[in-house]
């Protein structure tokens, strides 16, 4: 049986091998395997680190990408597709409101637009309003789901599913930042990262105290959808490790352990546990967060190093509503693909995208593995990271692949990922009372790598827009066989 053609991109930053974009081979639905295109093409395609002189005269090829991206995502949010059947409870929940009716379940009521949400069911509301997705997160008995689905108010119900990171496995490699040279460093722009937050490091020194109020760091502003703290802290690990690749300087390696984009302003919104979990309302609402107040903070990327299984199409899903509510205020979102490349067997398996990944305004990454070498010929598709074509909706993903084995960057001490890795915690170039670096692999090494080549792609031009952003990234591959 013939498969659809399947397509790479690499994206390169000196030694630092990125991305592949791989379209449909398989699925698991033998009924959508007979409907794949039956001639196979391959190619692998590398992009290179050019001045930013070379990134702009690519706008007017990357303009007719922009006009058909849009013409194809602009649909009204919240409104299924023509494949989408519509409903009131999700998949999830109509399985829980059939079962005991004294068990409880978080969700995520949509309204309907001008109506309230219904007094009986105010006692049941947990925090605020998520405006983004016209929404609010309830937690009740699952014997009242139907009773709220089947209200005039109520537009759908959604399972507040779980979240989490996705860090894989450990090893050591690492890589340069060739763009640095050219003078590109990030500087002026702000990357949310939306994480298990970020806490104090050396590499992430920043001392002009109007733009960072938390002391000598480069943090503008920290937001805690978990424990409501005030001050910066990362109990976890993983999202101080995003941020080290994003925009990390090096101080405790002198310079050889810095991030992309070195000189960008980080915004934390800590989503996830000391164990790195979380739930998409949180994820919501810090999107919500970044729609409101991104532009007093300079907000053009948004990295997610996070996911949820998916459930339901992009088009009524209310984690990939609110990724494209950020996306159509011109914020690029930038989300791993995941770590499902295998399943329990260790068997390539396809469909294991998370979201909000599995939507096409996501510029979506999957991981690499450069072999522990410089040159670019032997990379390949890092085995843990998902496949498309997308669950539910057949979408072609990932976007690109970036690094993501091996991975050195940020180590906190005291945080979870310092006690439970502490094998693969690295030395800086003097010595401390703690090791400052921690080796990761997994999708969400690899997302923040590009999430950091975005901010100096904005450098270089503010005026880019998340689709131009995309179409530039796959453009500009150097095309080679195999």
């Amino acid at each position: 049986m013939s498969s659809a053609p399947t397509r790479r991109v690499i994206l390169e930053m000196s030694s630092v091998q990125a991305r592949r974009l791989r379209w449909p081979v398989i699925c698991s639905s033998e009924s959508y395997m007979n409907r794949l295109i039956r001639h196979r093409t391959r190619r692998k395609a590398v992009w290179g680190a050019k001045p930013a002189s070379a990134l702009l005269l690519l706008l007017s090829v990357a303009l007719a990408s922009n006009a058909f991206a849009a013409k194809h995502q602009n649909a009204t949010p919240g409104v299924p597709s023509s494949r989408v059947k519509a409903y009131q409870l999700d998949d999830e929940l109509t399985r829980r409101s059939n079962g005991n009716p004294l068990h409880t379940s978080s969700v995520i009521v949509t309204l309907v637009p001008g109506a309230p949400l219904p007094p009986e069911f105010k006692k049941f509301a947990r925090g605020g309003k998520l405006d983004i997705i016209n929404g609010q997160v309830l937690e009740l008995p699952n014997g009242l789901l139907k009773q709220l689905a089947a209200h005039p108010h109520i537009f759908r119900v959604h399972y507040d599913r779980p979240t989490g990171m996705h860090n894989y496995r450990t090893s050591v490699t690492t890589g340069g930042r060739v763009l640095n040279s050219y003078g590109l460093k990030g500087a002026g722009v702000g990357i949310a990262i939306i994480d298990s937050g970020i806490a104090y490091h050396d590499d992430l020194r920043g001392s002009d105290t109007k733009i960072f109020p938390y002391g000598n760091q480069r943090v503008a502003k920290f937001v805690d959808f978990v424990n409501g703290r005030t001050l910066p802290y990362d109990d976890n690990g993983h999202g101080s490790h995003v941020a080290g690749t994003i925009a990390g300087n090096g101080s405790d390696s002198k310079g050889l352990k810095a991030g992309i984009a070195p000189a960008a302003t980080l915004v934390s919104l800590k989503v996830l546990d000391a164990n790195g979990q979380g739930t998409i309302s949180r994820i919501i609402a810090a999107l919500d967060w970044v729609a409101a107040n991104g532009k007093s903070y300079n907000i053009r990327v948004v990295n997610m190093s996070v996911g949820a299984g998916v459930y339901e199409s992009y088009w009524t899903d209310p984690l990939t509503l609110a990724a494209k509510a950020v996306t159509d205020k011109g914020i690029t979102v930038v989300a791993a693909a995941g770590n499902h490349g295998k399943n329990s067997a260790g068997q390539l398996q396809w469909g294991g995208i998370t979201a909000p990944g599995n939507a096409p305004w996501v510029l979506t990454v999957g991981a690499s593995s450069t072999m522990g070498t410089d040159t670019r010929a032997d990379d390949q598709m890092a085995a843990f990271s998902s496949s498309g074509p997308t669950h539910i909706d057949f979408g072609a993903k990932p976007d690109l692949v970036a690094p993501g084995t091996g991975t050195v960057s940020l180590a906190i001490a005291g945080s979870t990922l310092y006690a439970t890795k502490a094998a693969y915690l690295i030395d800086g170039s003097t010595k401390l009372g703690s090791k400052p670096y921690l080796s990761l692999s997994g999708t969400s090494m690899a997302a923040p790598v590009v999430s950091g080549t975005v901010a100096l792609m904005l450098e270089a031009n503010p005026n880019l827009t998340p689709n131009l952003i995309k179409a530039i990234l796959q453009y500009t591959a150097q095309s080679y066989p195999g």
